[in-house]
């Protein structure tokens, strides 16, 4: 079972948030907490791949912390198995599968976390990352409580996404800014070596380029010192 108003009250506020500028890291966050109170779980967390590997970016609980420890060891565990397969895994004792999963149980046992399941984070055919769902008790997942966990996992897929290519938007604009910055400078300069040393406008670049180049220096440096300090080349 879950909180039927209580997921609802969820999406339509994450949804609200989406188009806004946020923190990822700290929008996950508030994301697995409200997994965690939506399926009266102890707790939840969500993990990315990063280089091939998976890392916890969320976690709401000491248990989650707990198990993180066991994910950078690279330990075999339900999550890395979502990860893998792109299914999602449902464990309802983790006692009883601790031939598959030992030190994963192990962890587990100690922080009392009994059942557990993995929701895959997908995007197209690609599986970048996993929700993960924590109980005390041993737990039957229900199709409701997956299905549940799946709307929650493709939010937290689409923050960041969104989040990747806004970064992505913005470097875009720096560099086309730094580009404009660094024309606008140079032209400034060719016409102020144009005008020092009486040449033409192409053989005043032609005299910094060669200067840049003697002295190590990029061309927007020597610019910046034609201009701002009188260099003259």
């Amino acid at each position: 079972m879950y909180d039927q108003r209580l997921f609802l009250q969820t999406l339509s506020r994450f949804v609200e948030v989406l188009p806004a500028r946020y923190d990822l890291d700290a929008v996950l966050a508030d994301l697995t907490e409200n997994v965690t109170a939506v399926l009266g779980l102890c707790g939840s967390g969500v993990t990315m791949a990063s280089d091939g590997r998976l890392r916890y970016v969320a976690k709401a609980t000491r248990a989650s912390a707990e198990l993180e420890r066991d994910h950078a060891k690279l330990h075999p565990c339900p999550c890395r198995d979502a990860y893998a397969t792109g299914e999602v895994v449902r464990v309802t004792g983790l006692c009883e599968e601790s031939t598959r999963w030992p030190e994963f149980a192990a962890t587990a046992a100690r922080v009392s976390v009994a059942g557990i399941a993995a929701i895959p984070m997908r995007l197209d055919n690609k599986v970048i990352g996993a929700l993960i769902l924590y109980s005390t008790e041993p737990r039957q997942w229900s199709d409701g409580a997956i299905a549940v966990a799946r709307v929650m996992a493709d939010l937290a897929t689409s923050y960041a996404v969104n989040a990747s290519k806004l970064r992505q938007q913005e470097q875009l604009s720096e560099q086309l800014q730094e580009a404009l910055d660094s024309r606008v400078v140079i032209e400034q300069a060719k016409g102020i070596t144009a005008y020092q040393c009486e040449v033409t406008i192409d053989q005043a670049y032609q005299r910094m380029r060669t200067h840049a180049r003697n002295n190590h220096a990029s061309l927007r440096k020597v610019a910046e010192a034609i201009v701002g300090v009188g260099l003259h080349v």
